[in-house]
């Protein structure tokens, strides 16, 4: 039988492969009419394609006394000029956030720095930026990608994070590795649920066994002491997380996307718990504005009305 929970659970599946399409994205990119559409929908969860917006949105949730955090859009990039010119953009950011005082944490995935290339190159350009942002009291956080790079991952921010303690790492919930993962790994841990379409055979599927799971992974980090980003717009772990008294213990926060559930994030902030909003700029947006859709399939009514006059909005506006 056919019914609303399977439907969303296809579209969410198509959506993941839809954002994988290279062929996809380049016709996005290189049919104007398309891109000006998609990117009216993307405004609504990317702040802009330049640093400058994405320090503008951050500078104005700071006010607001919300903590955030910064990325620069990119993955998988295979040109070497491209990913120098990924780090030099995440250098610049730092200087400019050490410059002006502005408190915030710095993102960015290991493949658009140099790992689609060469490990080495990852890592160099990974500890060059650390070095500079310990000066700066910054602090630098590695997101986790698709299942077949996390080794590599894991590998490069182990042996950086060794010399480096203001790195940070973001384990996926939904892959049947991370709690031993998360035994063997130092530093401050946010944990997501992942956005990456993954086998049974490696990962677990949304659902409510997920759900136990990520509570489980808070509870094993906690437990060892490490400083805690709780990644997730999920109301169901949210309430376990202030009932067990979690978000209270030292280090711990909520984490959540900018454009996803404002009034989630302002509530929580209201009560005095502690929320950072995840802020991304630059021009690979394409990527992001699928997975946002895939996470949650109504977004795609929402992305439809983004497109429009009417959608159109200051989402900063909506974090009172």
């Amino acid at each position: 039988m056919i019914t609303t929970t399977n439907v969303e659970e296809q579209f969410s599946k198509t959506m993941k492969s839809i954002a994988r399409r290279a062929d996809l994205k380049a016709f996005v990119e290189q049919t104007p009419a398309i891109y000006q559409l998609l990117q009216r929908a993307a405004a609504k969860y990317v702040t802009g394609e330049n640093r400058q917006d994405g320090l503008e949105v951050g500078r104005k949730l700071a006010d607001k006394g919300y903590a955030i955090s910064l990325e620069y859009i990119g993955e998988n990039t295979t040109d070497i000029q491209d990913c120098e010119h990924a780090a030099l953009e995440l250098t610049l950011l730092i200087h400019t956030l050490a410059q002006h005082g502005i408190p915030a944490r710095v993102s960015f995935d290991l493949s658009h720095i140099g790992l689609s290339i060469d490990s080495e190159l990852a890592y160099k350009n990974l500890t060059a930026m650390a070095a500079l942002a310990r000066q700066a009291d910054v602090e630098l956080f590695v997101s986790m990608e698709e299942s077949a790079k996390t080794d590599a991952i894991l590998s490069i921010y182990t042996k950086a994070a060794a010399v480096y303690a203001n790195l940070g790492i973001t384990l996926q919930a939904q892959l049947n590795r991370t709690a031993q993962d998360l035994n063997d790994i130092s530093g401050r841990i946010r944990i997501v649920k992942g956005a990456y379409q993954e086998t049974e055979k490696i990962a677990m599927p949304r659902s409510s066994a997920l759900n136990e799971r990520y509570i489980q992974l808070i509870e094993q980090a906690i437990r060892k002491g490490h400083r805690l980003s709780i990644a997730t717009h999920d109301e169901s772990i949210i309430d376990q997380v202030i009932k067990r008294g979690w978000i209270h213990e030292p280090g711990v926060e909520f984490e959540m996307l900018y454009g996803i559930r404002p009034d989630l994030s302002s509530r929580l902030k209201k009560a005095g718990y502690p929320v950072r909003i995840y802020l991304t700029f630059g021009r690979e947006w394409y990527l992001y504005l699928c997975h946002r859709i895939a996470e949650y399939p109504p977004n795609v009514f929402q992305a439809i009305l983004d497109m429009t006059e009417a959608g159109a909005a200051d989402p900063v506006k909506n974090y009172e």
